[in-house]
């Protein structure tokens, strides 16, 4: 069972850091997480690279720059140094954990596994989808029963549902949602393939 409330917050931020560093060890294997055998991966980290690449360099920039600030200040300087390239490896590794973590359809189980980095790994039966298509959507207002994954703020998919399926917070919360949208990176062919498998076709 998934801890949740705040006695519960040391215990999900360990197994939070965790699992970023399994995210850099998989990342630099050139494999993925959990991806079923047989599935179709669709990957959405395209979109942020170049943002998250930037910000890992602004971090770099202020390491730096603090190095030099603290330079006269040895036991200040080796703490910052050791908070800013931690820092660093964080960006990188959230990342990481969306290249390795893609979308994942598995017509074998009738299943769509839609996920976004750490934070999100939501399971709908095929069954359940009413329908499945392009949209590109760059603003996303919070509503009951939706829930938005944007990625580099923007979704690229719809999905609705007949009936809803269980998301769960990062602490636990459960929320039933109708509606998911994500984003792909190659929208048009995550959207044929479900698709196809919908309608029982292998996917390619």
């Amino acid at each position: 069972m998934r801890a949740t409330g705040p006695a519960a917050f040391p215990y999900l931020l360990a197994r939070h850091e965790l699992r970023l560093w399994a995210s850099l060890w998989l990342w630099a294997a050139r494999r993925t997480h959990d991806s079923a055998a047989g599935g179709a991966a669709f990957g959405y980290a395209r979109g942020q690279g170049a943002m998250m690449f930037g910000l890992a360099f602004v971090c770099v920039v202020e390491s730096v720059t603090m190095s030099v600030l603290l330079r006269d200040w040895p036991a200040a300087h080796h703490v910052v140094l050791v908070l800013d390239v931690y820092t660093v490896v964080m960006v990188v590794g959230l990342h990481a954990a969306s290249v390795v973590r893609p979308h994942v359809l598995d017509a074998a189980a009738g299943t769509l596994r839609v996920r976004r980095a750490l934070h999100v790994d939501v399971r709908i039966p095929l069954e359940r989808i009413a329908s499945v298509r392009r949209e590109l959507r760059t603003t996303h207002t919070p509503a009951d029963g939706e829930l938005d994954l944007a990625v580099g703020s923007q979704t690229s998919v719809t999905v609705e549902l007949t009936e809803p399926v269980a998301h769960l917070s990062f602490f636990g919360r459960r929320r039933e949602v109708r509606v998911v949208r994500c984003h792909a990176d190659d929208p048009g062919a995550f959207v044929r393939a479900v698709e196809l498998a919908r309608e029982g076709h292998a996917v390619p």
